[in-house]
């Protein structure tokens, strides 16, 4: 497995996997913008020419927002999800960022216990943040200090 940056032959299938895991999914568009964004950095796991997941950040001023991670299925469990995180964390760290923070899904044990650790703790729950189904959002932040 590799970690590469997510480029434009990536995008058809990760809008897939976006449906699969999403109530509201990014589109194929959207991804292939974020592929030109100076503001962003998104990457795939890729095995061979097969995509496995993909995770994504926004960073201004030194402030990092995972917008997703995500994983297909078939290949959780694997350490594509870490993979993925640390390389987000390893950015916004070499790129001299103060935080980088996320939400997830308060029943996403195996997500929370990913994040946790990797050094995230959770600092706040927005209230039926997410929809299909309606639920709260643990809110986990990683602060980097020297």
């Amino acid at each position: 497995m590799q970690i590469v940056p997510m480029r434009a032959e990536h995008t058809a299938r990760l809008a897939e996997l976006e449906k699969i895991c999403f109530s509201e999914p990014w589109s194929e568009k959207a991804l292939l913008e974020e592929t030109e964004n100076p503001a962003a950095f998104f990457v795939a796991a890729v095995d061979g020419s097969e995509v496995l997941g993909y995770g994504g950040m926004h960073t201004v001023l030194g402030e990092s927002y995972i917008d997703n991670i995500a994983v297909f299925p078939e290949h959780r469990g694997r350490g594509v999800g870490r993979a993925v995180t640390m390389a987000l964390v390893e950015k916004a760290k070499t790129d001299g960022g103060v935080f980088i923070t996320l939400e997830v899904r308060a029943s996403n044990l195996p997500a929370i216990t990913l994040y946790r650790s990797l050094g995230f703790e959770s600092a706040g729950v927005r209230k039926r943040f997410y929809t299909e189904p309606e639920e709260d959002a643990v809110i986990m932040t990683l602060s980097f200090s020297e």
